[in-house]
């Protein structure tokens, strides 16, 4: 049990004789650390340091859901244009645009999502033009389609309603 402070002893001076006392008894060999600079200690203020570290330590990696989609986005765009026909080509684009759509409408939280649909015909067009393997680079970014673009299915434009700004 831990003895209490003598009366008439400053806090300083009894909790420096405590530690004297552990370190005469070998208290604090072997620690882990020992030796080494205690990380972060020169660096700003961080109130949420130690979610930062256990993340670290467990290496688990998280992104918003509004910034993790342009990944996934990406990622599906490259399946599509390798994929082995336009049947399969378009099931992956309507899996990540259903996708968008959730986290389009569903996020309240973390930055806004600035993640736009994919345009199914566009990428199955490149998909044509372009054998999987070869290198895409002189082609549009990705297929998306701004909300202000009005893009051109079987020779017509497709009419969309303005998108709602929210104040």
């Amino acid at each position: 049990m831990t003895e209490h402070k003598p009366p008439g002893l400053s806090w300083e001076s009894w909790a420096e004789r405590q530690i004297e006392e552990g370190r005469r008894a070998g208290l604090f060999d072997g620690l882990d650390g020992e030796g080494k600079p205690i990380d972060g200690l020169d660096g700003p203020r961080d109130e949420e340091w130690w979610v930062k570290a256990k993340l670290r330590r467990e290496e688990i990696d998280y992104l918003p859901p509004t910034i993790a989609i342009r990944a996934e986005r990406d990622a599906a765009v490259a399946a599509a244009l390798a994929a082995s026909d336009d049947v399969e080509a378009s099931r992956l684009i309507e899996e990540v645009n259903e996708r968008i759509r959730y986290v389009n409408s569903h996020t309240v939280s973390g930055p806004p999502s600035t993640v736009w649909v994919v345009d199914v015909e566009s990428i199955l067009e490149r998909r044509r033009l372009v054998r999987p393997g070869e290198s895409t680079d002189d082609e549009p970014p990705d297929g998306a389609v701004a909300p202000n673009e009005t893009p051109v299915v079987g020779g017509r434009r497709r009419f969309r309603w303005p998108a709602r700004r929210r104040a």
